[in-house]
């Protein structure tokens, strides 16, 4: 095989005051968060798929008229896509709650504000009673459906991080409960490149801000919810 037919491993690129522009084939669709009777989140409902295009431009900016996709808003508006988020590794953000089988791992200014860690009490508390029935299960359900990767359980057993598995995609969120529309939910271990050509930690769930307001660009911090923000067409077409 030569190297022109060799598969370009997928990647991010965080263009200057611009868009994602996402090479390698990602497939991408819209998942919505779920709410469970008592109206916190709980589950992912699988939305529309826009397919696995070659390449494609996701807005930054917020403004595009073609969302998901980038229109070239963002030079008519003058929107300043600063990255401003570290690129330390998230064990070095991530303070640690100890707990009798296992410790949770939490970066909170990587919060995306989805709310699965705050049923049942709240994760923060259950991790200390992680031996006690039932418990267990409800902690590694609340981490692994975190979007952003926040929350990391580590299991004082294996010494292991307990990771969902996730094929490598972006998923553009919805949330209903919240009334606005999310980030961009990479999963997989997509590399992000910054727009200075560094990458940052490739890790197995994190959010990229596409309302154009977080204050941790790339990374989205929250700010869609506090804004309503709207992705009012998911019917634009990749490519």
């Amino acid at each position: 095989m030569s190297d022109s037919a060799l598969p370009i491993p997928p990647k991010i690129v965080v263009t200057p005051n611009g868009p994602y522009l996402v090479t390698g084939g990602v497939p991408l669709d819209v998942e919505s968060i779920e709410a469970n009777a008592e109206g916190g989140s709980w589950t992912w409902k699988p939305g529309k798929s826009y397919g696995a295009e070659a390449k494609y431009a996701l807005c930054r900016c917020g403004a595009s008229t073609k969302k998901p996709f980038c229109d070239g808003t963002h030079a008519k508006v003058g929107f300043d896509g600063t990255e401003t988020a570290s690129h330390a590794p998230f064990d070095e953000q991530a303070k640690t709650i100890d707990g009798p089988t296992m410790d949770l791992k939490d970066a909170d200014v990587l919060c995306a504000v989805a709310r699965f860690c705050d049923n049942a009490g709240g994760i923060w508390s259950l991790v200390k009673t992680s031996d006690a029935p039932g418990v267990e299960a409800t902690i590694v359900h609340e981490a692994s459906h975190c979007p952003s990767g926040r929350l990391v359980l580590h299991d004082k057993r294996k010494d292991t991080d307990v990771e969902p598995v996730l094929p490598k995609s972006i998923a553009i969120v919805e949330d209903p409960e919240s009334a606005c529309s999310g980030p961009l939910w990479v999963r997989g271990g997509i590399t992000v490149i910054a727009q200075d050509g560094t990458p940052y930690e490739a890790r197995n769930r994190q959010t990229l801000c596409r309302c154009g307001a977080s204050a941790n660009k790339p990374f989205c911090d929250g700010s869609h919810i506090e804004m309503k923000f709207k992705d009012d067409d998911l019917t634009a077409k990749a490519g």
